[in-house]
């Protein structure tokens, strides 16, 4: 039963991390590294993400600077920031691409709002789908006999309060990235 619990655990974790990363590189009314996170360069004909290939610095609230560690990169670079459909116009400077990040309209930043909670509840989803796989596991192995009923009650319990954990988790990483998404 044990082996059960921290298999859908370990499988909770991952999500609420997918979640985590999946807020991080959404769109917020400043310039970050990870609204980058996504763009793929074709670096001699292999797609590469862009992380791989260059350093991605926010040196202003509304500037993103893209420095490639080969200069021949550039071009190939600043095509596909282009082809990515970020909303960027991003201009090649000799050896850098400065990306000029545009303010967000109100009802621009309510869709992403709206955008953000769908994630979330579908992160909450996948949550409670494993909690369903992991206590029909521990039914299973209580009507088998090798586990009693009230271990079984027990482990079931662990298992919904590590779903209420992972849930508040979602909840904070979402409150915390529509205050971002929001602020003027």
């Amino acid at each position: 039963m044990e082996k059960v619990i921290s298999t859908a655990a370990g499988k909770m974790d991952k999500t609420v991390q997918a979640y985590r990363d999946e807020a991080a590189t959404m769109r917020t009314g400043r310039a970050s590294a990870a609204l980058l996170a996504g763009v793929k360069v074709d670096y001699y004909g292999t797609p590469t993400p862009l992380m791989d290939i260059a350093a991605v610095a926010a040196p202003e609230p509304r500037l993103l600077v893209v420095k490639p560690y080969d200069q021949s990169a550039v071009q190939a670079i600043n095509k596909a920031i282009q082809a990515a459909n970020l909303g960027f116009n991003p201009a090649a400077d000799g050896a850098l691409i400065r990306i000029s990040v545009p303010p967000l309209s109100e009802d621009r930043r309510k869709e992403l709002v709206k955008m953000l909670k769908k994630k979330a509840e579908d992160g909450k989803i996948a949550l409670r789908n494993i909690r369903r796989d992991a206590i029909a596991e521990i039914q299973k192995l209580k009507k088998d006999g090798t586990v009693p009923e009230d271990m079984a009650k027990k482990g079931e319990k662990r298992v919904q309060d590590t779903v209420d954990r992972n849930c508040g988790v979602i909840d904070d990483i979402t409150a915390k990235k529509e205050k971002e998404i929001m602020e003027v």
